[in-house]
């Protein structure tokens, strides 16, 4: 699959060629990385900490809060991959620093080693010097020790000079259970399927920032399919990962959905199909993946209004649960209409405060009724949600985001995490 990538020197996106030469300032790195993240992981390398020239920590952060994404760029200990993985990080990349005793002390399954060669020699301070090791044997040293690497071909990055499949071929067959990340040269779709087929994903940069690649051709190049039209079946979820329906993509489509960020699809009856143009049930898209197989697409969005043609939010009816219960408190919240508790709540913080407390002490009763107790306490703890403008996809988000986090505060009985 794709990884796209985001240079980042002092606070810009940049493109270099050979990691020297600055072929490109590509600007604030915020909107690339909104729309990249469409596909999937990002990798995010900072150019400035790499170099030992000061760094971008802050900008990082923050794109670490805004999809999913792999920090590189002057990681040199354990302490420094450890901050990154608390901060949201889905993985860390490190690279000359990489020995047995800090790989020890990190989790191997978040963890990237970064390979830069050229020709097979490992190269070190930003490209500049040989190492003296070799790249295979670099694999077999740290193979055991890591969930991947990344080997980025020196001589070929940023020159679309195109991937040096037979290397990859060998990287991916050494790298054995650890899952290779291949960089340099990377220009056509086709390389990127062909990489997907090999075992490899294909970390890309130059060819996406100048258009010679798109992304929704590199996302798609992995795709295989027996239909006579070409179309890829594409089961749409909301945010919550509730199936909404099915509907079908094209190469067209595609590239209109990841370009606009919205929910395009292609009718078979119909042709180009921008959801909600004529209804008003839009959708925002927030990522794309292909299955396991290789032959699904799933589309995540963000629904407005329902789903299906028959009004309702899905194509198997209404939905049930914590989002739906959501639903209705926004309607409430925008409706009010007169002598509803929801409104009541909405419109008195201290009581909408007083029962949240209410309901957490029922809750925390050694002969608490658990499941009643919990259903009450959601339900206040969304309509906070909904006044405050929070949704529950971003109570998800902070959930997922802890989740990364490798450092632990202690519990304690005064609020301690």
């Amino acid at each position: 699959m794709i990884v796209p990538s985001i240079d980042i020197v002092a606070g810009r996106a940049v493109q270099l060629v050979g990691g020297e030469d600055e072929a490109m300032d590509a600007g604030d790195p915020r909107p690339i990385l909104q729309r990249f993240a469409r596909v999937g992981e990002v990798a995010v390398v900072d150019i400035d900490a790499a170099r030992g020239e000061g760094d971008n920590g802050d900008l990082v952060s923050e794109l670490c809060g805004m999809g999913s994404v792999r920090v590189g760029g002057g990681i040199r200990d354990a302490q420094a991959a450890l901050s990154w993985l608390d901060a949201g990080a889905a993985r860390v990349v490190i690279g000359t620093a990489a020995d047995e005793m800090l790989l020890a002390a990190l989790p191997k399954e978040r963890v990237v080693v970064a390979l830069d060669v050229s020709g097979e020699d490992v190269l070190s301070h930003g490209w500049r010097r040989r190492t003296g090791s070799g790249l295979f044997e670099s694999i077999e040293r740290f193979r055991d020790l890591c969930s991947g690497f990344l080997v980025t071909v020196v001589e070929r990055e940023g020159r679309l000079q195109g991937a040096d499949l037979d290397l990859a071929r060998r990287v991916v067959e050494a790298a054995g259970a650890a899952k290779v990340t291949f960089a340099g040269g990377v220009t056509v779709a086709d390389e990127v399927g062909d990489l997907d087929r090999l075992g490899a994903d294909a970390q890309v940069g130059m060819a996406l920032y100048t258009g010679t690649l798109h992304l929704a051709d590199a996302l798609a190049a992995p795709l295989v399919g027996d239909r006579e039209d070409g179309l890829w079946p594409t089961v749409v979820v909301d945010e919550m990962g509730t199936a909404l329906g099915l509907a079908w993509s094209s190469r067209e489509s595609l590239r209109m959905a990841i370009d606009t960020g919205s929910g395009v699809y292609q009718s078979r009856r119909r042709g180009l199909w921008v959801k909600g143009e004529t209804s008003g049930a839009t959708q925002e898209l927030l990522g794309v993946d292909v299955d396991c197989d290789r032959d699904t697409l799933r589309f995540r969005v963000r629904q407005r209004g329902g789903f299906c043609h028959l009004g309702t939010r899905g194509c198997w009816g209404e939905d049930t649960g914590l989002a739906r219960l959501e639903r209705r408190i926004r309607a409430v919240d925008a409706e009010r209409p007169e002598g509803a508790n929801t409104a009541r709540l909405l419109d008195d913080p201290r009581l909408l405060s007083a029962k949240l407390s209410e309901e957490a002490g029922e809750l925390g009763a050694p002969d608490a009724d658990v499941a009643e107790e919990t259903a009450d306490l959601l339900y206040f703890a969304l309509t906070r949600a909904v006044g405050a403008g929070v949704t529950l996809a971003d109570v998800e988000a902070i959930l997922d985001r802890r989740e990364r986090r490798v450092t632990r505060r202690p519990l304690t009985a005064d609020g301690g995490r």
